[in-house]
């Protein structure tokens, strides 16, 4: 079942066009990967899926239903959610407590002076399963700025993981990270697919990440669709070879 389709998408800003005629689809339960060199369009593509730019042209639709002109927080509700380059967590507070904070949020009762005991038992157990799914239960009372960069990218995804997403979006999870991280990182996206059957579209550079786990991967080059297809496909059409891996195209 399509979950995600963008028809015929550009974005131009003045005379820069970032993302140009690109058409996408995407299935419920796949796990899908976006390449493409620096500069490609990769994070404008993003944005226009999660609704932080509108297209300049082209349409956008998630589960039957044409999102071209809703805002951010309505997608989020009809579960597109996203992380980014940048880690945005809390760093001055626990791992608890910043999942806690997007447990809440998500439950619509931050700032609640009160709430009921039963509603406070729900709002611990949800919090404490999003932090044991994502492997921290042991750093739960860890302040987050303490942490190694790629577990702070883990608590992260476990924020992401509190709004019920039901398309992920991950903006290069592995930037930055060691082996060790990158292994975890890879592991955990393998689990949210597999296990609670997440529909994950990713951007990476790590082509070793892409060619291992995606089920499919669209190659974006100067804001245009260059190639589409499985890893085994992708890493021998040679504009690919030529726009990406640095190789020399074949007449």
């Amino acid at each position: 079942m399509s979950l995600l389709r963008l028809d015929r998408v550009s974005r131009h800003f003045g005379k820069l066009q970032a993302v140009q005629d690109v058409s996408f689809e995407m299935n419920e339960g796949e796990l899908r990967a976006i390449i493409g060199p620096n500069g490609a369009g990769k994070t404008t593509f993003f944005n226009l899926i999660t609704g932080f730019v509108p297209p300049t042209s082209g349409d956008v639709w998630f589960a039957g239903e044409s999102i071209r002109d809703k805002a951010v927080v309505y997608r989020v509700k009809k579960g597109i959610v996203r992380t980014f380059q940048i880690t945005e967590v809390f760093p001055d507070l626990s791992v608890y407590e910043n999942v806690r904070f997007g447990v809440e949020t998500a439950a619509g009762v931050n700032g609640r002076p009160w709430l009921p005991r039963a509603k406070r038992l729900e709002l611990a157990r949800r919090t404490d399963e999003l932090i044991e799914v994502v492997g921290l239960a042991a750093k739960a009372d860890r302040v987050v700025s303490e942490l190694a960069h790629g577990d702070q990218r883990v608590v992260e995804i476990a924020i992401a993981l509190t709004m019920n997403p039901r398309l992920l979006l991950l903006d290069e999870p592995t930037a930055g990270m060691g082996d060790a991280e990158t292994d975890h990182m890879v592991d955990l996206i393998r689990r949210l697919h597999s296990e609670r059957k997440l529909s994950i579209l990713f951007i990476e550079h790590d082509m070793s990440i892409v060619f291992g786990i995606a089920q499919k991967i669209t190659v974006l080059d100067h804001g245009r669709l260059l190639a589409e297809g499985t890893a085994a496909e992708v890493s021998v059409d040679p504009q690919v070879r030529a726009a990406y891996l640095g190789e020399e195209a074949k007449a």
